[in-house]
């Protein structure tokens, strides 16, 4: 990936939670936006999110509402950063985190194991 779309993707990244973070104060305490993946052609971008601490009904609804705010983003990010075409913004849950706390707990349960003699 080029080092121009890593810079847009962080800038949407940053620009996106930020907004979210300031006129969204109460929705968005336990949302944070992970990333953001533009498409080569500027037109598209997949923005990642997650919900701390909630399940799959609260990550669905959060998708939801993120969807219902998509046009208020582009708005955002058009008048914000200064690109030809604004991407379209789609929303989808990031389980990284999810996948990290497996991790650990595998590992964790490996070591107990191993001290186990």
């Amino acid at each position: 990936m080029s080092n121009r779309l890593l810079r847009v993707n962080e800038l949407l990244q940053r620009e996106i939670s930020a907004y979210l973070r300031k006129r969204y104060t109460s929705e968005a305490t336990r949302l944070t936006i992970t990333g953001a993946e533009v498409t080569g052609d500027l037109r598209e971008a997949k923005i990642y999110y997650t919900v701390v601490g909630a399940g799959a009904a609260e990550v669905e609804r959060t998708g939801r509402w993120l969807r219902s705010k998509s046009v208020e983003l582009r708005g955002v990010v058009a008048k914000n950063v200064v690109m030809r075409h604004v991407p379209l913004l789609t929303f989808h849950p990031d389980a990284a985190g999810e996948r990290a706390v497996r991790i650990e707990t595998l590992l964790d349960e490996l070591e107990r194991k191993e001290r186990k003699p």
